[in-house]
């Protein structure tokens, strides 16, 4: 009788095993890409504005912006973690993520700062906090990074505020000093 029990125990116990393991991998195909299932906006001197931007992402499954000639101010492109139909809303938490992985093209150096939602965790303010990190020109070809949340740091100083990943409301790609005909392509945003 005790064998009998012991048997049934250790199958349960490997019938859950397998199953945790199947719904983790269930979990972790199920990747959000920001590019398929969010409306992506727009501020600065670009050829292409919101609309133009999320015509090409539905249409050819890609964020494509562009500098126009002589700008003058930085070019910011974002995207909130969760759709809210507007450029603000609700934070989410991010907490079952190790970390960012995005497939671009640039041909120029873009900040990309994760911001954060308000102290107490109920709306996406603007200012605040803007953890960052750099995206190198990658001008000839797509590249795909990884980039840990543990290397979005205040102001992109090694020393900064570590980013709250708890907290997070949207992504903000912005080239501060973008030349005529610069281009940002993105792939997709993985988290």
């Amino acid at each position: 009788m005790k064998n009998k029990i012991l048997v049934l125990f250790g199958f349960f116990l490997v019938i859950s095993i397998l199953l945790a393991f199947a719904s983790a991998e269930e979990f972790h195909d199920k990747n959000i890409d920001l590019v398929k299932s969010s409306t992506w906006h727009i501020a600065g001197p670009t050829l292409e504005n919101q609309e133009t931007i999320n015509r090409i992402r539905k249409e050819k499954g890609m964020i494509k912006v562009t500098a126009k000639d002589n700008p003058t101010g930085e070019i910011e492109l974002n995207v909130m973690l969760t759709e809210s139909g507007s450029n603000d809303g609700m934070p989410t938490n991010l907490s079952h993520s190790k970390y960012l992985s995005i497939t671009y093209k640039s041909s120029h150096l873009i900040k990309l700062q994760a911001r954060e939602g308000n102290p107490e965790g109920t709306g996406c303010i603007h200012g605040g906090s803007h953890p960052r990190v750099d995206l190198p020109v990658s001008s000839e070809k797509f590249t795909t990074i990884k980039i840990p949340w543990t290397d979005f740091k205040q102001d992109g100083n090694p020393n900064g505020k570590t980013l709250d990943i708890h907290n997070l409301c949207k992504f903000n790609f912005v080239n501060y000093n973008p030349v005529s005909g610069t281009v940002l392509e993105i792939k997709s945003v993985t988290f």
